[in-house]
């Protein structure tokens, strides 16, 4: 079975890209399973257990990180795709933190950017795009082509030598890319690594310390004019 990770900002179009990948992967008589990683409300896996009739989960991440939630859950939806006999499982994930990365080891990272975001997306979203084996580009058509060109030399100069694949999602329009690529991926092994570094902190905000400025906290802090540095046990 294959591991594909999508991720990307809300509201790029994510689900319609993997709606796109799933019809093609039918058509080709595999079965792919979908899994959904949100925070707090999500109907796509309705969507496409009524559109494709595939198995398909959602996960709420609650007061978890979308990204941390991914690491906290695959395991056991890699267990449940591979019992349904599925091909693929297709991951889409809210990726709302831009210092972590959801993608692993042997599986297939995309990352999907939205045209009309704004010129300097690519260079705002850290690993969520470096650490991506593929960047895809929706909503071309509501740009213009010298827009297109800058847009593209963004990611190259965030990701140097990333293939970019430029897509009218909902038409369909430059899928055919992404699903070659998705195919060419290899099968997942036993050993399931987060790839990359998760980032270096310990933070008392997260766990539910409500007072302001660094001094009522400890871990890595950060104060206005300094860098960031470890304060307490």
């Amino acid at each position: 079975m294959k591991v594909i990770i999508c991720a990307g900002p809300p509201t790029t179009g994510k689900t319609t890209v993997l709606r796109q990948v799933t019809r093609r992967l039918i058509e080709a008589e595999f079965r792919p399973a979908y899994l959904k990683i949100d925070v707090l409300y999500a109907i796509e896996d309705q969507m496409f257990q009524k559109e494709f009739n595939i198995p398909s989960k959602k996960v709420y991440s609650g007061e978890l990180c979308p990204d941390h939630c991914n690491v906290m859950v695959l395991r056991d939806a890699v267990e449940w795709a591979q019992k349904t006999s599925a091909d693929f499982l297709l991951v889409e994930t809210a990726g709302l933190c831009l210092r972590c990365s959801p993608y692993i080891e042997g599986g297939l990272g995309i990352v999907v950017l939205e045209a009309t975001s704004g010129m300097n997306l690519p260079v705002k979203i850290g690993p969520m795009l470096t650490l991506a084996d593929i960047a895809v580009v929706t909503k071309i058509d509501l740009i213009s082509q010298a827009e297109r060109e800058v847009f593209r030399s963004r990611i190259m100069k965030a990701s140097a030598g990333i293939p970019i694949c430029e897509t009218n999602a909902l038409c369909g329009i430059g899928i055919d890319a992404l699903v070659k690529k998705i195919h060419a991926s290899p099968d997942i092994g036993d050993s399931l690594v987060l790839r990359g570094n998760p980032p270096v902190g310990t933070c008392t905000v997260c766990v539910g310390k409500k007072e302001i400025g660094w001094q009522q906290h400890f871990g890595v802090v950060r104060p206005l004019e300094n860098d960031i540095f470890y304060r307490g046990e």
